[in-house]
């Protein structure tokens, strides 16, 4: 008996291990798809929901598309309501799991079939490149499901008559209950639903529970994912504990509907599920699972703004901080870490762009230090942020968006430390001749702050600096004449030429961050990263 329950104990693990390789493999091979399909056809809760529930059958991972969505509010991509539909398509698309095994494991017995294609798949991982490799190593992840799910069926089987449905509570009010609780526990142990709705079917088709009592095991086991959902958001940024608090006010919500179904499902399946018939009830099972999260996705859909509302209200965003978007749950994603390292780039440079503009356009109000401290606080979280970012990039991916990433808070630090310099702002204040200049660059800052268009944005600072740059030469030459002259002191011909190298050194700066945070955030592929010899190129023009 206990060889027995070693050999399922085990074939449980494989599972486990199979399910890990799989998504491995998978979000390895999709690369960045996953993100920019999410991002494309995420308009509304509703359509949020269809592409989460897509993206996570396609993957098989519902915390990977979570984490995503995630980092697509920290970016200002997605709305918090809009996210949440990707969240609640998202267990719509963990179901397909069981599906897979229902369909494919019980009926054709693939484990046997599938070991010699397992050391296929990894040979195809040790010596593919690339993509090769990844798609060996999903297929490597696949063939592990089934082979678990026969070692599983192999150690229930010794325990028929041993252990029958008598052994679980009853199918009362109060039994469903404690199945209920039975089957969170196995799913807090294996840390993995579908695992936890494996194992029900094994032990349904080894005779060892009844369909009721394995539904009743299911629906505790879609409410303790919450579990996982709470651990992943602990000490997270407040879009991280928002999205945990969805999972678990959602969940329940679905759980209590699910429980209050359970009866007359069981008694639908009962007509047509046949014990005889191998995989009928594995697939009344599934079907259960399917259609409660199905049937609680369409209900809450209609109510999605309320129910944002309702976790806004129960987790408040913390507003104040420029860096809350700095989440350390999401590093081990890089595609979100990097979206949320874009966001908070993002606000740093609106919130200095915005103090920058209020200087030019009345230069006597006194500059916020305490504005400018938080600015540069954040600045140096978001460096800090990008070092742990940095040693978990896959070199096989492309890391074209922490790239612009890097480059826009290089900008932005370095316009940072220009601001700093109000002696500069007092300068151009005073002087006449860089009157129009000032209103120039300060018009362009607010139309920049207010629409938060970088791609525009960045057509409009490309024209300014150009026209600053050919302002800054007339000046020159025009301020030593007028020097040489005696029509202008020394004093105010440097101070002259300071402030027209200044505007235009921040016009250079803000154009460039428009650029990197376009590329930094885009869903359409690759971003545009100039070569190093334009970069030098460029820089040259500051001198």
């Amino acid at each position: 008996m206990l060889a027995s329950a070693a050999v399922a104990i085990g074939g449980v693990g494989l599972f486990l291990i199979g399910m890990l390789i799989l998504t491995d493999g998978l979000k390895s091979l999709i690369g960045d798809s996953q993100r920019r399909l999410l991002a494309a056809f995420t308009n509304s809760p509703v359509s949020g929901a269809a592409t989460g529930a897509l993206t996570t059958a396609v993957i098989q991972s519902s915390s990977a598309t979570t984490v995503t969505a995630v980092g697509f509010v920290g970016a200002g991509l997605l709305s918090f309501p809009q996210a949440l539909g990707i969240i609640f398509g998202a267990n719509i698309g963990t179901t397909v799991t069981g599906w897979m095994v229902a369909l494919i494991g019980f009926k054709l017995k693939l484990g046997a079939i599938l070991l010699p294609v397992l050391l296929i798949a990894v040979l195809v991982k040790m010596f593919g490149r690339a993509r090769t490799a990844q798609a060996g190593w999903a297929l490597a992840g696949f063939c592990l499901i089934f082979i678990g799910l026969d070692t599983m069926q192999q150690g229930m089987q010794l325990f028929e008559g041993a252990v029958t449905p008598a052994d679980f509570p009853s199918d009362t009010l109060l039994g469903r209950l404690q199945l209920v609780a039975i089957g969170a526990a196995i799913t807090l142990v294996t840390q993995s639903s579908s695992a936890g709705v494996a194992t029900a079917m094994v032990a349904l088709g080894s005779g060892a529970i009844t369909l009721p009592q394995a539904m009743a095991m299911v629906i505790g086991m879609d409410i303790a994912t919450t579990f996982t959902a709470i651990l992943a958001t602990v000490g997270g940024s407040s879009a991280m504990r928002q999205t945990g608090a969805a999972h678990v006010v959602y969940n329940l919500l679905t759980g209590l509907m699910a429980f209050c179904l359970l009866t007359p499902f069981a008694a639908i399946a009962a007509h047509f599920a046949d014990p005889a018939v191998v995989g009928s009830e594995q697939v009344a099972l599934v079907a259960f699972h399917s259609a409660f999260n199905t049937l609680g996705v369409l209900l809450i859909l209609p109510f999605t703004h309320r129910f944002a509302r309702l976790i806004l209200w129960l987790i408040p965003e913390d507003g104040a901080d420029l860096a809350r978007r700095l989440d350390r749950n999401l590093l081990p994603d890089t595609s979100a870490a990097t979206d949320a390292l874009a966001g908070t780039l993002g606000e740093c440079s609106y919130r200095l762009f915005d103090l920058i503009e209020q200087a030019m356009t009345d230069p006597v109000r006194h500059r916020s230090e305490s504005d400018l401290a938080e600015i540069g606080d954040a600045i140096g979280k978001a460096e800090r942020y990008a070092e742990d970012i940095q040693p978990r990039l896959d070199p096989a991916s492309d890391p074209g968006r922490f790239v612009a990433a890097m480059h826009a808070l290089d900008h932005l630090r370095r316009l940072f430390h220009r601001v700093g310099r109000s002696g500069r702002i007092e300068t151009i204040a005073r002087d006449p001749a860089l009157q129009q200049a000032r209103r120039d660059f300060a018009a362009a800052l607010k139309t920049f702050t207010d629409a938060q268009d970088p791609a525009a944005a960045e057509e409009i600072f490309d024209a300014l600096r150009k026209s600053l740059r050919e302002e800054r030469r007339r000046l020159r030459d025009d301020a030593a004449r007028a020097a040489a002259a005696r029509e202008l002191s020394l004093d105010d011909a440097i101070g002259r030429l300071d402030g027209i190298r200044w505007l235009h050194r921040c016009a250079y700066h803000v154009w460039r961050i428009a650029s990197h945070m376009s590329g930094a955030v885009t869903t359409e592929g690759p971003p545009r990263i100039d070569s190093p010899a334009k970069d030098a190129a460029l820089e040259a023009e500051l001198d």
